[in-house]
């Protein structure tokens, strides 16, 4: 459905459709790693009420410093690739918000479903692939309809 959003988008510059399952893959990887190292410190029970908000501050730093770095070496190819240095820019653009997508939905969902009483273990991939792709689709595709298009 997000995809289809943006139909005339995407006919009207075609290297959307290769670049945008980068935005998603990226940030998928990144945020199951966060979930990764989540769900190890819920099961130690190293994560409590009063670390918990400094946890997700140091993960949403490096999703920062992770967008800027990784978003702008896909910004460069996209550039390289394309010619258009507009299109650089709104990958790196894309990367970095997704990438705080994914940092985010990693540290949130586990803990989430930990409250609730459930597995964390077992939810929180589904979720966080769920929030990446959609999201990574919106956010690259938004960007792009708002300053390329």
């Amino acid at each position: 459905r997000v995809i289809g959003m943006f139909e005339d988008s995407i006919e009207k510059l075609v290297a959307l459709a290769a670049l945008m399952p980068i935005v998603a893959a990226i940030a998928g990887n990144s945020g199951n790693q966060t979930v990764a190292l989540i769900v190890r410190a819920l099961a130690f029970e190293e994560i409590n009420k009063s670390n918990a908000k400094g946890l997700l501050r140091k993960e949403l730093a490096i999703a920062v410093v992770n967008g800027i770095l990784w978003g702008s070496v896909a910004g460069a190819f996209a550039w390289l690739l394309y010619g258009s240095i507009a299109l650089g820019l709104v990958m790196l653009g894309a990367m970095l918000l997704n990438l705080i997508v994914g940092a985010g939905v990693g540290m949130l969902v586990p803990l989430f479903l930990q409250k609730m009483g459930r597995d964390p273990a077992i939810g929180s991939s589904v979720l966080l692939t769920f929030s990446t792709d959609s999201m990574g689709f919106l956010i690259f595709l938004g960007l792009a309809t708002v300053f390329l298009v």
